[in-house]
């Protein structure tokens, strides 16, 4: 297994991709449990398996199809990663950031990722669309981060800044979108954690002061690669269940792909009102 990935093996994914594809991506999609059916939306579509992509990640978890689709949508070239990969499959940080920096080396200059997460804030409702206005990266805090190891300044700085993670004028455009296409929109911090059990109740709890909103096993890792290649992120989480900050309520991972059938219609509409209002920006 290689432990730290170079330029060259991202290369090497992005020309295997371009050569089965009619499409040059601007706009990645990364999709998470039960979301994967907004790729379904995308017309003219070019589909890989993502296994089969050199160096790619095997996504193993339920409501994760683990194919590439790439197309339009909206008046944008996309990628989709239909299903994502996950650190407590067993895969390192490198791995499942692995798609990010192949979405760079295609060209993408914005990324959009989905995923399904419990609520913490206790405002929101199973079904609610919360738009990631930051994340706390308690796996990469813990020293878990993607970004450790060689750098290679071709691909962006040691220290990348992190203070605009999710960019602002994407997060604008969001609440624009939503509102031209009657969706309410929550907004909060997502926190990070390594999974793949799900939270206690003291956990919650701890969330809950730390500041967090809504809490799941993924994302922070890709943003942080994103934004180290210099992309411009937008994020959305699918609140799927609530959490209660006394008592015991029990989590299922069929409950969270329940929730995604409620969840997935009105992230594509939201995530269309977004890629048509951004197509004027698009170089």
């Amino acid at each position: 297994m290689t432990q730290y990935f170079t330029r060259a093996h991202y290369q090497q994914a992005a020309d295997y991709i371009r050569q089965r594809t009619r499409h040059a991506p601007q706009v990645g999609l990364i999709l998470g449990s039960g979301l994967g059916a907004l790729a379904e939306a995308v017309e003219n579509a070019d589909r890989l398996v993502a296994n089969s992509v050199p160096h790619w990640p095997h996504s193993t978890v339920e409501g994760h199809a683990g194919q590439l689709v790439m197309g339009q949508l909206c008046g944008q070239t996309v990628i989709c990663q239909q299903g994502r990969t996950h650190f407590y499959e067993g895969h390192s940080m490198q791995q499942i950031t692995l798609p990010v920096r192949v979405m760079f080396e295609l060209g993408v200059q914005y990324l959009i990722v989905t995923n399904a997460a419990g609520g913490i804030n206790q405002t929101f409702k199973p079904g609610d669309i919360m738009l990631i206005t930051d994340h706390l990266n308690l796996v990469g805090m813990a020293g878990l981060n993607p970004l450790i190891g060689p750098n290679e300044a071709s691909l962006g700085p040691r220290f990348p800044d992190m203070s605009n993670a999710y960019d602002q004028s994407l997060q604008a455009l969001a609440a624009r979108a939503a509102a031209a296409a009657g969706l309410t929109l929550q907004a909060g911090v997502y926190a990070c954690l390594a999974g793949p059990g799900f939270e206690t109740p003291a956990e919650v709890r701890f969330l809950k002061v730390a500041g967090a909103d809504a809490v799941g096993m993924s994302t922070a890792p890709e943003v942080a690669v994103a934004r180290h290649c210099g992309l411009k992120v937008l994020g959305f989480s699918g609140i799927s269940n609530v959490h209660r900050l006394e008592g015991h309520t029990p989590t299922t991972h069929a409950e969270v792909l329940e929730a995604g059938k409620v969840i997935a219609p009105k992230m594509i509409k939201l995530i269309q009102g977004v890629l048509a209002a951004l197509a004027p920006f698009a170089d």
